[in-house]
C-alpha cells in the first residue's frame, strides 16, 4: 500500500557501532583481541556461558512506518523482526526485552485497534520481558493492564494480552501500597538465573494526563531498584539487568554519557550489570560505574545487542559489551509472517486512514526557529483557536509528533501529527495569568516553548526564570491587559497542568470541545488548496 510512506518523519542519523567493556575475563577467543583482553584468559573461556540480550525502546506502535537514516530506509516491524530473528539464530541463549513506550503515540494501524497489533507482534517474536513507559499510561491504568493481562475493550472486543511478563518496581497502587506489577522477574538461561527489574521515570505524572495515572504513584527509581536487587541477591541471583524508561545519551564511542539513567546508575547497587534506557530516543552505549548502559533510538529504527559472558560457578557476569544496530531495510529481507500480519491490520483500517484531507503546498515541519516558533505549531494552534472561537490558543510541542509532508495529505498522516486524541478545552484567563503561563515555558530542568495563536510576544534569554517574557501583544498591536479576561483554547493534557503548565488549572468557565485531531482536519479542509503554513514572528527572542 502507498500510504505508509505518507506517515514518515525525519529521523536522527544513526550508526551501528559497538563499545566493549570487560570486568575480568574473556569472551570467546575470536572476540578477545577486539576487547583487548589478555589471550591467556582464553583457556578459561570454556567455562563461561554466552548470553545475548536483544532490546528495543520507544517503539511507539510504529509497525508499518518507514523512516530514513542517511538516505536509507529503516524501521517497520517486519524488518525489525527479521533482524532480531537473525541475531537470535546466532545464539540459543537469547532473551528479547523492551524498555517501555512500545505503545502510545502509535501509527494508526496500531492505535485504531487499541495497540493490540503491536502487542501481538511482540508476542509472535517471543519477547521475554518488558517494562512500562509513560505512554503505557495514555489511556489509564486499566487499559494498560488489559493490554498486558488481557480483557475486553468495547471497540476491539477480547484480547488475550501479552505472552511475556511486564515488571515495574516503582509504580505503586495508592490503596494497597504495593507495586501494580511485579518489581522483577527471574529468567533462567542455560541454568543461569538472570534478574530483570523494571522502572519508569518518576516524572510520569507531569507528562501524562491526570486520568492516565489516577490511583497510582511513582517512587524514586534508584530506591526501587535497590530494594529489588536486595531481594534478588537473597535468592542467589548474581546477574541483574534493569529495564528503565529513563533518558540517557552518549557519544557513539561511549564518551560523555549523561542523563537520568547515568545518575541512577551511580546510585544503584553494583550487582546491577546492565541498564536498558529509553524515553529520549537517543543513542547510548557506555559504561558508568561498572554498569553497561544502552539505548537504541526509537520507532524500531535500531535495537540494542548486549552480549554477556557469565561464569556458571559464580553465576555472575565476567564480561559484557553492546552494539546498537540500525535496521536498514536494504540489508535485510522483511519477515514474511510479520509482514502478512501488518497487511491484515492495514486492510482493517485502510478506509479511515486513506481519506484525502487536503494538499500541502510544501512540507510543514515542527522544527522550531531560534525563538521557538514552528510552522506546524502555528497551523495547529490556529486550528484549535478557530475550532473553539477563542482569543488565544496554546499547543504543547510534545504533542506534535510528525511533519505534514508536501503533496496529498491523508487522514493517517494527520493522525501521526496528533495521535493522542486529546479533547480541546476552552477557558477564561486574565492577562496576568497568560503572562505567568508563558513564563512557565522555562523550567529549572527543561524548556518547552508553546505554539501560539492570537497573540505575539517577545522574550529575553538573559532574564531569570519566571521573568523571561517581556512584552505581549494582541493582533491589533496593543499590549495585553493584565487585568482583562481572555478566552483560551488548550488541549485536555495542558488544561490539567500537563508539562508543569500549572497556571492552566486556574482557568475558569471551562467548556469541552472536539478532539484535537478533528479540529485540525476540519481546519485544513476549510483552507484554500493547496494549503501552507509558515513561521510569522509570533514569538521573538530579543537577546
Amino acid at each position: 500500500m502507498e500510504f505508509p510512506s505518507k506517515l514518515m518523519k525525519k529521523a536522527i542519523p544513526m550508526l551501528a557501532l559497538s563499545v566493549g567493556f570487560s570486568s575480568g575475563s574473556a569472551f570467546a577467543s575470536e572476540r578477545s583481541e577486539n576487547l583487548g583482553i589478555p589471550k591467556q584468559a582464553d583457556s578459561y573461556q570454556h567455562r563461561y556461558i554466552n548470553v545475548q540480550l536483544l532490546g528495543i525502546n520507544d517503539f511507539h506502535g510504529q509497525i508499518d512506518v518507514t523512516r530514513k537514516v542517511g538516505g536509507r530506509a529503516v524501521g517497520r516491524a517486519d524488518y525489525l523482526a527479521a533482524y532480531l530473528k537473525q541475531r537470535e539464530s546466532e545464539n540459543k541463549n537469547t532473551l528479547l526485552v523492551h524498555a517501555g513506550d512500545v505503545v502510545g503515540a502509535s501509527s494508526p494501524v496500531s492505535a485504531l485497534l487499541q495497540d493490540e497489533p503491536t502487542i501481538e507482534i511482540l508476542n509472535k517474536l517471543g519477547f521475554d520481558v518488558g517494562t512500562l513507559g509513560n505512554h503505557e499510561f495514555d489511556e489509564g491504568v486499566d487499559e494498560m493492564l488489559r493490554l498486558i493481562y488481557g480483557g475486553t475493550h468495547p471497540v476491539t472486543g477480547y484480547f488475550s494480552g501479552a505472552n511475556f511478563p511486564y515488571v515495574a518496581a516503582n509504580v505503586i497502587d495508592k490503596e494497597t501500597g504495593k507495586p501494580i506489577l511485579p518489581p522483577y522477574v527471574i529468567k533462567k538461561v542455560n541454568g543461569i538465573p538472570i534478574g530483570f527489574i523494571g522502572v519508569v521515570l518518576s516524572d510520569t505524572p507531569n507528562i501524562v494526563t491526570p486520568s492516565g495515572v489516577a490511583g497510582v504513584e511513582f517512587t524514586d527509581e534508584a530506591e526501587a531498584i535497590n530494594k529489588a536487587v536486595a531481594e534478588l541477591k537473597k535468592k542467589g541471583v548474581e546477574t541483574i539487568v534493569v529495564l528503565a524508561h529513563n533518558p540517557g545519551i552518549s557519544g557513539t564511542n561511549g564518551s560523555n554519557a549523561s542523563g537520568e539513567i547515568v545518575d541512577i546508575a551511580k546510585n544503584v547497587d553494583d550487582e546491577v550489570d546492565v541498564m536498558f534506557a529509553g524515553h529520549n530516543h537517543s543513542y547510548l552505549n557506555a559504561e558508568v560505574d561498572g554498569k553497561l548502559l544502552v539505548q537504541s533510538y526509537s520507532y524500531g529504527t535500531a535495537f540494542s545487542d548486549v552480549d554477556l559472558q557469565i561464569d556458571p560457578r559464580t553465576k555472575d557476569v565476567v564480561s559484557k559489551k553492546a552494539e546498537i544496530v540500525t535496521t536498514y531495510q536494504d540489508a535485510m529481507e522483511p519477515d514474511k509472517k510479520i509482514k502478512r500480519l501488518i497487511e491484515k491490520y492495514e486492510k482493517k483500517v485502510a478506509p479511515i486512514i486513506n481519506q484525502v484531507i487536503g494538499t500541502a503546498k510544501e512540507t510543514i515541519t515542527d522544527e522550531q526557529s531560534a525563538s521557538g516558533e514552528s510552522a506546524l505549531g502555528n497551523l495547529i494552534a490556529d486550528a484549535q483557536r478557530d475550532s473553539m472561537k477563542t482569543d488565544f490558543a496554546f499547543m504543547n510541542p510534545g504533542g506534535i509528533r510528525a511533519d505534514i509532508e508536501q503533496g496529498e495529505v491523508i487522514w493517517g498522516e494527520l493522525y501521526n501529527v496528533q495521535p493522542f486524541s486529546n479533547q480541546l478545552v476552552k477557558m477564561t484567563l486574565t492577562g496576568e495569568q497568560v503572562r505567568r503561563l508563558l513564563n512557565q515555558q522555562w523550567q529549572s530542568n527543561q524548556t518547552r516553548i508553546l505554539q501560539i495563536s492570537g497573540l505575539k510576544y517577545t522574550w529575553d534569554a538573559k532574564k531569570p526564570i519566571g521573568e523571561k517574557v517581556v512584552d505581549i501583544y494582541l493582533p491589533d498591536g496593543t499590549k495585553l491587559d493584565p487585568n482583562a479576561e481572555y478566552t483560551v483554547t488548550v488541549n485536555s493534557f495542558l488544561a490539567d497542568g500537563g508539562d508543569n503548565f500549572t497556571v492552566l488549572t486556574e482557568g475558569k468557565n471551562r467548556e469541552v470541545g472536539p478532539v484535537d485531531l478533528d479540529a485540525l482536519i476540519n481546519y485544513i479542509k476549510k483552507l484554500p488548496q493547496p494549503f501552507d503554513a509558515n513561521t510569522e514572528g509570533r514569538i521573538q527572542k530579543i537577546s
